[in-house]
């Protein structure tokens, strides 16, 4: 059931500004507005028309606690379907608790996390997947993640879902007509239409389950891991990339001893640079807790970045290539390989040729990280791993792990539907697997939900969205 009651919250972000918006949302919110406020025309704000604004002052009784600017939206025409009022007052914070006092005190609640667009999502204004972009959208923090989150919230998702559910519910609806006459022998649904249907959703659906993973890129970054030998220059790459003085450069081996990360924001993708502990060999207690998590911080990252200082012996460089190799997962991490210092020696090609362990189709870079030579090939390198071609094509990507679990559900439930078709199992097993579909896929949108899910997802909203 939908909670009645009038809501309030401050919805801009804390601290001090020009303005500052508070909101209040329920069935008396233009009541519990009339009471505090007195508008310059001297007219009832629940008199006036949807969609104005007007000009006055927010009072506690006789004392004036600030101008301010009202709008108005009347029900069902507003984000969470029911009656708001948008208060935009000067932006101190003193004046925003003051008046979301006055609020409170004249019959108004304060509101919880994400209970705005809860009653958005339970009033019909957007499905639960729409929700949950709403969320995404505010923390977003690339071109990439925004322009994700802005077509899941228009219904880009939503719509590429609820495709397949309508298409399914309509065999589901024949097959348990079926049921309901298997005395009679009868078939309405065709076994041959309902095969290519269910090809057809297997396919959508295993697109969907493979675009998680460039999905979580896009909302949680690229994890690029700098690893190679102590004093190769790997805390100067990453502050040529980030272009400051992130972590401290120096002649002494073993300067870094844990790992140093931060973010970079590269042709609309965010990647997060993890600057580690050189690898080598050392009785250092700490020095040597620093390359246990060197170890640790490469398996994770999606890109390992092998700085090799050119002006090394060559059996050090390839020892440290040895390393590196048997740390990392060939199949799913990307190796880049960087050859650091080529200011420093004559022939980097020739260089190059002497290396053992790297394969053909690894990407070797020639660098200066001193100098900054070559530092926008590396950057170029780094955008090729991530398939950007999906986002320009507007397709539809999945970016919520929730989404991902329904939709890998759904996916074993729509192969047994295959697989059931091609044993030619009873009706009863086929109409159970699809109600099962069904189900899943109704779970991301919010056809079938709990209290228990929803609360989950909407407690991790900030106050006054």
């Amino acid at each position: 059931m939908i909670d009645q009651s009038t809501i309030c919250a401050i919805s801009t972000a804390p601290g001090n500004g020009a303005i500052a918006i508070v909101r209040l949302s329920g069935t008396n919110a233009l009541t519990i507005c009339d009471k505090v406020f007195t508008a310059a025309s001297s007219k009832q704000i629940s008199e006036q028309k949807a969609n104005t604004v007007h000009f006055g002052t927010i009072q506690d009784g006789e004392d004036i606690i600030d101008e301010v600017l009202v709008s108005i939206f009347r029900a069902p025409h507003s984000y969470t379907g029911e009656n708001s009022i948008e208060i935009a007052c000067h932006g101190a914070p003193f004046i925003q608790y003051r008046i979301l006092q006055v609020l409170l005190k004249n019959g108004a609640r304060s509101a919880t996390p994400g209970e705005y667009t809860q009653r958005a999502f339970l009033n019909g204004k957007m499905d639960l997947s729409q929700a949950e972009a709403v969320a995404d959208l505010i923390a977003s923090s690339s071109a990439a993640a925004h322009k994700v989150a802005l077509q899941q919230m228009r219904g880009g998702f939503s719509n590429e879902i609820a495709n397949l559910r309508g298409r399914l519910l309509n065999f589901i609806s024949l097959i348990e007509l079926e049921l309901d006459f298997g005395e009679e022998d009868v078939e309405f649904a065709d076994r041959t239409q309902l095969t290519n249907l269910v090809n057809e959703i297997q396919s959508l659906i295993q697109k969907l389950v493979n675009s998680f993973e460039l999905g979580n890129v896009i909302k949680n970054g690229v994890p690029v891991a700098i690893v190679g030998n102590t004093n190769v220059g790997k805390s100067t790459l990453l502050n040529a990339l980030l272009n400051e003085d992130r972590a401290i450069v120096s002649d002494i081996a073993g300067t870094t001893r844990d790992a140093i990360e931060d973010t970079i924001n590269l042709g609309g993708i965010t990647f997060r640079f993890i600057d580690t502990a050189g690898i080598r060999t050392t009785l250092d207690k700490i020095e040597s807790m620093g390359i246990e998590r060197t170890y640790s911080k490469m398996k994770q990252a999606q890109i390992v970045l092998l700085l090799i200082d050119a002006d090394r012996t060559i059996e050090d460089v390839n020892d440290s290539i040895l390393r590196v190799n048997q740390a990392i997962n060939r199949e799913t991490q990307h190796l880049v390989v960087c050859i650091n210092k080529i200011d420093l020696i004559a022939d980097p090609q020739g260089f190059a040729k002497r290396l053992i362990g790297i394969n053909a189709d690894d990407k070797m870079l020639f660098i200066s990280a001193k100098q900054k030579h070559n530092i926008d090939s590396l950057t170029d390198e780094l955008l090729k791993t991530v398939n950007m071609g999906a986002i320009n094509e507007q397709d539809v990507i999945v970016t919520n792990i929730r989404h991902f679990e329904a939709l890998k559900n759904a996916l074993g439930s729509i192969d047994r539907v295959n697989n059931g078709l091609e044993g030619q199992i009873p009706t009863d097993f086929l109409a159970q697997d699809i109600r099962e579909c069904l189900h899943f896929l109704g779970e991301i949108t919010g056809d079938i939900s709990t209290d228990e899910v929803l609360g989950n997802i909407f407690k991790n909203f900030c106050i006054g969205k």
